[in-house]
């Protein structure tokens, strides 16, 4: 039988040796054309997406894509995006501070009044379901060339017991030896002097209190610059204030001028959807961490103070009952946004992860901390030393287990080491120390961690060098098997992520990535970079299967150590049952997360759980309950508050 081709099979006969023709005269973009159409046919096929998961963008409008640096789940399920400032030196200087609120439920977005510049503050989830938000930027810093006007560090001085000094911005300081004048850029309070009586010989002593503040010559020129100690009568005071009141400075010059930061603290009300301001911290600190303790109290730690200078160990409280800071009573020192976390029993743990600001050989080494005493044990162990820098801690799923791992990291500053290492530490071995656990492909700066309700960490992102430097942006993303200690890879990401990016877990199971603030915009490091706005939406494998358990009625409260009732048709499939407190994330720092496990019963048409009694354990405020079925899937979350 003679065979005719149907019409549809001459029109792609025609249609191929088209495309034959054409891609003799251009093979390589046809083939790169026909690469890029399967990759998207690909990671599109459900059974694609049932192994690897998948990535979408997310849709902003235009009037909410903001430079997002920091983000904090809230107990309303929306998302809190930070940018203050957003690294734009004009933005600071025209005051435009931006926050963004986002709801993954309805995907829509709401502009939120920013009073201060945030950006790179400090925050944790507060006992009530606040966010604390503390710290931020006073002043962009300038390099080395780019300073016009010689300035630096003012001590102020008063000797008067009985009256502290408050001196405007604008203040003006004149050498007595030198003659130069300087003008204080900021408002500083200057205590009373200290009095004391020797209770002998009933002499009374004076000794003078102190400030700091940072001053600048009123004009350009290096001749405005000094190089010598003098001290510096405050123009505009008399009388007793005039003796009593004076500055003393060193070197005032063109040196480089880091950040400075700001004593501003804010609690964001996820109800009212606004920031209210409460005491502002002691210190001046950009790029602090704020770590909750046991009592729901938080510790502010680290930071660059109002000079640029890194707060020399002196760690603060915020007791959330009375919105007031009080100083601990001794110091220790960090580099700027260390990872502390709160561990069973109350102690602190510093996995070393830290980013940004301090001396090499201070401050970097691992321990547990007894915040209580001061005591700081070093936990040995650690591979790459010297790359823990922009390196990311996750408290490992269950939280009961106290184990941790840091990922990646990098050399001190701009330097262009980074880590491939993962290290894992078990803190309730007799003695703790770090092991390797399954490397990363390549070294990774900035890397993302989220913990999952199937007990995975999803890692994601970041670059082989110092802010994306050389077009490193890393395009992969991993789940890291907390009970193997091993990684598979997982579909990949399309957009880069280093800097100033970060991941989240939504109440829903998927993860949201934001951020990323490259050095330049080529490889060839000619072109400088423009930060990230687009914000991507990864959807787990798990959330691809054919069920998915649901929890239904319940409490909204269960104190520690009770149990509560959760209405489910699932029961028969439930496997585990994981308490999630919602992340607060920065610069690769998110302390906030944990996942708890929790003991659980069913029930005639439910599940019973029973949250543990450890306080330590479990700290005061709003989590997500999650259950997982017999194939790792998880449920959409339910918020509960633990009192």
């Amino acid at each position: 039988m003679n065979y005719r081709p149907s019409r549809r099979t001459r029109r792609l006969a025609i249609a191929t040796a088209a495309v034959l023709v054409v891609g003799g005269m251009n093979g390589p973009a046809l083939y790169r054309f026909g690469t890029e159409k399967y990759h998207a046919y690909k990671i599109n096929r459900p059974e694609y997406k049932a192994a690897n998961g998948h990535w979408d963008l997310l849709d902003v409008p235009k009037e909410y894509r903001i430079n997002s640096i920091h983000a904090a789940l809230l107990h309303t399920g929306k998302v809190l995006l930070i940018a203050g400032s957003g690294n734009n030196a004009k933005m600071f200087a025209s005051k435009t501070f931006r926050s963004v609120l986002w709801d993954p439920k309805t995907n829509t977005f709401k502009n939120i009044e920013t009073p201060k510049d945030m950006f790179c503050a400090g925050h944790t989830q507060l006992p009530d379901g606040k966010l604390l938000v503390a710290g931020g930027t006073q002043r962009y810093e300038k390099l080395e060339g780019d300073v016009e006007k010689a300035g630096g560090l003012m001590i102020v001085k008063n000797e008067n017991p009985d009256k502290p000094m408050t001196l405007p911005a604008g203040t003006l300081f004149t050498g007595k030896a030198n003659g130069k004048t300087f003008e204080a850029k900021d408002a500083v309070l200057v205590p009373r002097a200290k009095k004391t009586t020797d209770p002998k010989t009933k002499k009374v002593t004076v000794t003078a209190s102190e400030a700091r503040v940072y001053v600048e010559a009123r004009e350009k020129g290096e001749e405005h610059s000094t190089g010598d100690t003098d001290n510096y009568r405050v123009e505009g005071l008399s009388g007793d204030d005039a003796r009593n009141t004076y500055g003393i400075a060193n070197k005032l010059s063109f040196d480089k001028k880091d950040f400075q930061g700001i004593k501003d603290a804010y609690e964001f009300d996820p109800v009212a959807e606004r920031y209210v301001p409460v005491d502002p911290m002691h210190e001046a600190r950009w790029y602090p961490t704020l770590t909750t303790l046991e009592d729901g109290k938080v510790l502010s730690v680290s930071g660059l103070d109002e000079i640029g200078q890194v707060v020399p160990g002196k760690n603060e409280v915020y007791d959330p009952k009375t919105k007031k800071w009080t100083y601990l009573p001794k110091q220790r020192f960090f580099p700027t946004y260390p990872a502390l976390f709160l561990t069973e029993g109350g102690k602190l743990f510093y996995t070393g992860s830290n980013a940004g600001y301090g001396p090499a050989d201070q401050g970097r080494t691992p321990g547990i901390w007894d915040v209580k005493t001061n005591e700081f044990t070093e936990v040995p162990g650690m591979s790459d030393p010297d790359r823990l820098e922009t390196s990311m801690s996750v408290m490992l799923p269950p939280a009961q287990d106290q184990r941790f791992l840091v990922i990646g990291g990098g050399g001190v500053g701009e330097s262009k080491k980074s880590s491939e290492k993962t290290r894992v530490v078990d803190l309730k071995q007799p003695s703790p120390a770090f092991k390797d656990s399954a490397p990363l492909e390549e070294g990774t700066r900035y890397p993302g961690g989220s913990i999952l309700p199937d007990d995975t960490v999803f890692v994601s992102g970041g670059s082989r060098d110092y802010r994306g430097r050389s077009g490193s942006n890393i395009l992969k993303a991993q789940l890291y098997d907390a009970r193997n200690g091993t990684f598979k890879r997982v579909a990949d990401p399309t957009v880069g992520r280093n800097y100033h990016s970060g991941t989240i877990l939504l109440p829903d199971g998927r993860v949201m990535i934001f951020g990323s603030d490259s050095l330049f915009g080529d490889k060839d490091n000619t072109k400088p970079g423009v930060f990230e706005q687009r914000i991507e939406i990864y959807t787990p494998p798990y959330l691809y299967r054919d069920t998915r358990p649901t929890l239904d009625s319940g409490p909204q409260a269960v104190r520690r150590g009770e149990s509560a009732t959760f209405a489910t048709r699932y029961s028969g499939s439930i496997k585990t049952a994981r308490l999630m407190r919602p992340s607060a994330v920065t610069h690769v720092t998110d302390i906030d997360q944990r996942s708890i496990a929790l003991d659980f019963k069913k029930t005639d048409g439910g599940i019973s759980v029973t949250v543990p009694k450890d306080r330590t354990l479990v700290p005061s405020g709003w989590y997500m309950l999650f259950v997982t079925d017999d194939q790792g899937t998880p449920s959409e979350a339910r918020w509960v508050e633990v009192p």
